[in-house]
């Protein structure tokens, strides 16, 4: 052996050996190798992988000698890997919520029916038919655990879920998928067929009085044997693991719970039959304790079952003080009393108690029923959503771009409004100096977004801003709101009327960025780029956003525009306009190309032209995602409008998406005339 050959033997030996995973047909070979393999830390492959393996193995469809599918054979080798399968699942004592992770819904569906079958349910009877009583101990824990999984899989199937990135298309892994899915699909349809009668078997297992058993690896064996002796007769009834009636009940309970919740949503009397189960199952974890080991509940997600039941079906004995605040503030909802729920956010900014997730979900209803057209909650928008900014800023969290956005054009009303949330939001006397701090520094920037020093001097003069602010850092505050006036705008003005509005007062470069990112007010945008320009004559603001995109044939005629502000101001337009165009918020898309063609038309017939065209064409969409989804005619004037544009126009002077729209609107509009 040469020297290098001797090297590599020898750096192969000193490295430590894997142990080779054991195959699913060596338990076959040796009888005890099963219980050997599942005493292991860490046994590869796991308990639930040799579930999937055998019953995989055991349901294999053969081929008879003329060549035919047949279904799989009932003989001794499939027999003994079903029994394997089952004796796995008992090691794991039939904890559904490991079995539902790992396992699919067909396997997990072949094993409970397998439990079934060698529990001696008869096949085909009806499980609502049964009387649990009378059955062995065995026998009927079987049938509760396939109904229990029953309506779980129902619940959870009714719940969203994230698709997983397909990898690359292979023809067998998609044919494979597809059967699992059609498969698990039919399992789904036959489970919601019979979910009354799960729900009805479960019922009547709350009314047993005595404990049940479920197999264990030992009475599978025995019953491999002897089917008749340990399925409940004679001295044999208490064979197996013993399930207390205790645990039964609070696992049925809660199990029962989720579906009468999940049944709510179309049938709203179901949530106090949820409600009911829900409390009883946490009366049980008390009498239980944690000592219990079949038992196994998620009791956060109790608690949050509970508290939603809780808003959704108040007890009728509950006085208002014993009302939680969802409670509260979900009546207060739906009888339109947004008075009392905002003053319940107030306080909670005091305590911190109802989570910053409900209090966005409570905001986000609003603003929906504000954008269906209810006006009246625009008010209620602006204090929910103030009440929420101040928690977020007590926490030191960001200000969020909703407030940013409804605090654009502050009056007093706001001003007063916010002044009251922030005062009563703070006890000064038991405050953090941290939370102090976050309050003055939260007021000071409110100050300094402000352009009306009215509405500045109300916060400066007001107590909490004169508490929390030393005298030097209030007199510095208001001297430099004193001293700022707006900055002259020196490039030459295309359209007079556009430029007469004084600028605002500059923060910083970054913020006011980030603010000419959010609006889409075409008069705040160009205050926004003369403040930004009178810091920096450096920056080219048309390139801050990566999103803001104008067709090219249109961009290289905007970009040759010499003055840089009016270059940056009719990019930004245009881009929002077409942005805003495209996901069909069509009233600013308007506001924003009209405010781009009142700027252009005196220095660029061109691009008034490109307006003109835009604008047209804005007109259409507007119309087709309106009245004319119902097939109503187009207004006359937007006919001849189209008619008039394709008879003038010329080749080239506009995109071909234009072009495109626009033929093909004057074509279905002149059939109509």
């Amino acid at each position: 052996m040469s020297a290098e050959a001797a090297d590599r033997e020898a750096a192969t030996s000193s490295r430590p050996c894997t142990p080779p995973q054991t195959c699913w047909f060596e338990f076959l070979l040796e009888e005890s190798l099963l219980e050997k393999h599942l005493r292991k830390p860490c046994p590869d492959p796991a308990p639930v992988q040799l579930i999937v393996q055998f019953l995989e193995q055991a349901s294999k469809p053969s081929v008879n000698e003329q060549n035919q599918v047949q279904p799989p054979p009932d003989n001794k080798r499939n027999r003994i890997l079903k029994l394997l399968a089952l004796k796995v699942a008992a090691h794991l004592k039939w904890d559904l919520d490991i079995l539902e992770k790992s396992l699919s819904v067909p396997v997990l569906n072949m094993l409970l029916n397998e439990l079934l079958c060698i529990s001696k349910v008869p096949p085909g009877t009806k499980h609502v038919d049964m009387d649990l009583a009378t059955l062995p101990p065995t026998t009927a824990m079987a049938i509760l655990l396939y109904n229990r999984w029953a309506i779980r899989t129902i619940v959870q199937s009714s719940f969203p879920v994230k698709q997983a990135k397909p990898g690359p298309p292979q023809l067998s892994v998609m044919n494979q998928m597809q059967q699992e899915k059609e498969l698990t699909e039919n399992i789904f349809k036959v489970l919601k067929e019979q979910a009354s009668d799960s729900i009805l078997v479960l019922e009547a297992a709350l009314k047993l009085n005595k404990d049940l058993y479920v197999h264990t690896m030992r009475t599978l064996d025995l019953l491999a044997v002897e089917p008749g002796m340990v399925n409940g007769e004679t001295e044999s009834s208490t064979a197996g693991l013993k399930i207390k009636t205790e645990e039964m009940q609070c696992q049925v309970c809660f199990d029962l719970g989720a579906a009468y919740f999940q049944q709510g949503s179309t049938n709203s009397a179901v949530y106090e039959n949820a409600r009911e189960k829900f409390f009883r199952t946490k009366e049980l974890i008390a009498e239980i304790g944690s000592l219990s080991l079949h038992c196994t509940i998620d009791e956060k997600r109790l608690a949050g079952y509970c508290q939603a039941c809780d808003v959704l079906v108040p007890s009728s004995d509950s006085t208002s003080q014993q009302l939680t605040p969802y409670s509260q503030v979900h009546i207060c909802l739906r009888s339109g009393n947004y008075q009392e729920a905002i003053n319940i956010f107030i306080e909670d900014n005091l305590t911190f108690n109802l989570p910053v997730q409900f209090r966005q979900s409570v905001l986000r209803e609003l603003f929906q029923k504000a954008q269906q057209g209810n006006e009246a909650l625009d008010e209620i928008c602006f204090k929910v959503c103030a009440c929420n900014t101040v928690r977020d800023i007590l926490e030191g969290r960001t200000i969020s771009v909703q407030f940013n956005q409804l605090f654009l054009r502050p009056n007093k009303e706001k001003i007063d409004f916010l002044l009251e949330v922030c005062s009563r939001s703070i006890n000064l006397e038991k405050a953090s100096d941290s939370l102090k701090g976050n309050m003055a520094a939260f007021l000071k920037n409110v100050c300094l977004g402000l352009e009306d020093l009215q509405y500045v001097f109300m916060i400066s003069s007001h107590e909490l801003f004169i508490t929390l602010l030393k005298d030097e850092e209030r007199k510095l505050l208001v001297d430099q709101m004193r001293k700022r006036s707006p900055r002259v705008n020196l490039c030459i003005k295309p359209v007079t009327s556009f430029y007469d509005i004084p600028a605002s007062a500059s923060v910083n470069i970054g913020q006011l960025e980030h603010q000419l990112i959010l609006s889409v007010d075409p008069w705040r945008i160009r205050q926004i780029l003369i403040e930004l320009h009178g810091m920096t004559s450096e920056r080219q603001f048309w390139t801050v956003s990566n999103k803001w995109e104008v067709p090219s044939v249109y961009s290289g005629v905007i970009l040759g525009i010499k003055d840089n502000l009016t270059r940056d101001l009719v990019y930004i337009l245009m881009a929002k306009g077409l942005h805003c165009s495209t996901v069909k918020d069509f009233s600013h898309a308007k506001q924003l190309f009209a405010a781009c063609l009142e700027l252009v038309t005196e220095f660029s017939p061109k691009l008034r032209q490109v307006m003109l065209n835009e604008m047209l064409l804005l007109d259409i969409h507007t119309h087709e995602a309106g009245t004319g989804q119902s097939g109503e005619r187009p207004p006359s004037d937007l006919i001849s409008r189209v008619r008039g544009y394709l008879e003038m126009r010329l080749p080239g002077k506009t995109s071909l998406q234009s072009q495109i729209s626009e033929i093909q609107y004057s074509c279905n509009s002149g059939g109509k005339s």
